[in-house]
């Protein structure tokens, strides 16, 4: 077993919890996005980036405006819905709780 496929699939599993959590501070371009994921050792690029953000879009949990640039094309600018913000407030609980989980579970008789 490759401990590299076991951290990607880590990755990939809260890659989502932490653009709403990115864009919790208000909206962004998705270039923005990355750059802050990667700043974080979050490794993402662009072909994994636009479909999820079109999912959530779908689902409503983002919405996104246009803004023209003065260097190229327009650029679409994401942001959280109400939906949005219900679901990262959920998304933070079961945060809390799995490393909550993860603590108990790795305790060790000299923590206790």
């Amino acid at each position: 077993m490759k401990i590299e496929n076991t951290k990607s699939q880590m990755r990939k599993g809260i890659l989502e919890y932490c653009i709403l959590s990115i864009l919790k501070n208000g909206e962004a371009y998705p270039s923005d996005i990355i750059e802050k994921l990667k700043k974080a050792k979050m490794i993402v690029v662009e072909g994994t980036l636009y479909p999820l953000l079109t999912r959530l879009k779908n689902a409503e949990i983002l919405t996104y405006r246009w803004e023209e640039s003065s260097s190229g094309p327009p650029r679409k600018y994401y942001s959280l819905t109400v939906k949005g913000i219900g679901f990262l407030t959920e998304l933070d609980n079961t945060w809390k709780d799995l490393a909550k989980a993860v603590r108990l579970t790795t305790k060790t008789k000299k923590d206790e």
